[in-house]
């Protein structure tokens, strides 16, 4: 029962539930869900030359309760730069780039995160209660051409090659929603069926655009590079992805997605598929002087870690003022065995419900056109079945302080 009260409660939040939406795109523009950004659409007698950079970066002191709580000093951070320019009046090339430095920010036992799981470490351990750094230093590199089809006015195609890139399923990356990229933490459903396909290898995808209506596929290669190691692997694409994403209103986005996802584990043969679903809806509202900003997600990955199904409920808010304050909050459900969590145990394949609550406040410190420098803190509180709180002292708390240096420029070449 109180799996089914918590989905409900968070779906009544809908109404009032986003992400940075697509009616922000100008004449001429198309929403990326992937780069959760607006990109140029081709047109007669229309040349544009652009370089854009994003960057978000955060210094983190974070510190946990009970005997898996962990003090410590990380930087998630990463950087995007998109490098643009039409040829003729259909087509609009694009290179983009994104990279972090979290190999070489994080601990060597990860990023403190109680309740995390997902990937191993450079000895091969798996990281638990830590969020794993991202590839470093490439995340992402992906060439693409935005076809202009008829008068171009919200209608493209867009295609395009990634060594490394997002696999065109899931949510908007966590990173990239304006709900989360304020928080440095990782949301614990990351890998339930969520964003975990933001960094694939050799992906060839095809977005076709219909106005408020968006229809993407990618293949790709389903083995997930790992996170530790500074390589670049490719490999030939054997796994597949849809998704399709509608904008309801100005101000709010749905999307769904779903993907097979061969041989994703590299050091597990034995899990010889996964399949990953998700839906998900983006909202805003002004709010007198406030904008809120909403996002909601279902996550539900099938066959990960020996498990038939293990499911994720998402919610994220941000409550910012047009002054210097921010206010944002997570709260997930999501389902755990006591083999991902190392929790010796007689059913250790059996998945249990886990809860987390986070509320967070930044205070904007200095503020310019192009970025800004802020000062936050955040607290997270985790609730567990009882065959979890042993290993854990009970239901653990955690905390941080953190700076947060975030910004964006653009050129015309």
């Amino acid at each position: 029962m109180r799996i089914q009260a918590m989905i409900l409660g968070l779906i009544g939040l809908l109404p009032w539930a986003s992400a940075r939406a697509a009616e922000e795109c100008e004449k001429g523009e198309a929403w990326d869900a992937g780069m959760a950004m607006c990109m140029p659409i081709p047109a007669a007698g229309k040349t544009v030359r652009s370089l854009s950079v994003r960057a978000n970066a955060f210094g983190a002191y974070v510190t946990g309760s009970g005997p898996r709580g962990k003090d410590a000093f990380a930087a998630p951070n990463w950087v995007m730069a998109d490098l643009g320019t039409s040829a003729g009046e259909r087509h609009y090339f694009n290179l983009d780039f994104m990279g972090t430095a979290e190999k070489w920010t994080f601990p060597r036992s990860g990023y403190p995160l109680l309740g995390q799981i997902g990937e191993h470490d450079e000895n091969g351990a798996p990281f638990i209660d830590s969020q794993h750094p991202h590839s470093s230093p490439i995340m992402g590199l992906t060439l693409s051409d935005t076809i202009a089809l008829g008068d171009g006015e919200g209608r493209s195609l867009k295609l395009s090659f990634a060594p490394r890139g997002e696999s065109i399923d899931g949510p908007i990356a966590f990173m990239h929603r304006s709900t989360g990229e304020v928080n440095p933490d990782a949301p614990l459903g990351h890998h339930l069926g969520q964003d975990a396909g933001h960094i694939s290898s050799t992906v060839f995808a095809a977005g076709l655009g219909l106005g408020t209506t968006r229809i993407e596929a990618s293949a790709f290669h389903g083995a997930e590079p790992e996170p530790t190691k500074v390589d670049l692997p490719m490999g030939s694409p054997d796994s597949y992805s849809l998704r399709l994403s509608h904008d309801f209103s100005s101000a709010f986005t749905a999307m769904a997605s779903a993907a097979y996802v061969k041989n994703p584990e590299h050091d597990d043969p034995t899990i010889p598929f996964v399949a990953r679903y998700s839906a998900s809806a983006y909202s805003k509202h002004s709010l007198g002087t406030f904008r809120f900003e909403n996002t909601f997600i279902l996550g539900m990955i099938a066959k990960y870690d020996h498990v038939p199904t293990l499911f994720s409920v998402g919610e994220e808010f941000l409550l910012r003022d047009e002054s210097a304050n921010s206010i944002f909050g997570r709260f997930e459900f999501i389902q755990r065995t006591a083999d991902e969590l190392a929790i010796p145990s007689s059913t250790p394949d059996e998945a249990r419900p886990v809860y987390a609550t986070t509320l967070g406040y930044t205070r904007s410190l200095v503020r310019g056109e192009t970025g800004e420098v802020g000062l936050g803190v955040s607290g997270t509180h985790l609730f567990l079945p009882a065959e979890f709180r042993g290993a854990y002292d009970g239901d653990p708390w955690s905390g941080k302080v953190f700076l947060r240096i975030t910004g964006m420029k653009a050129w015309d070449l």
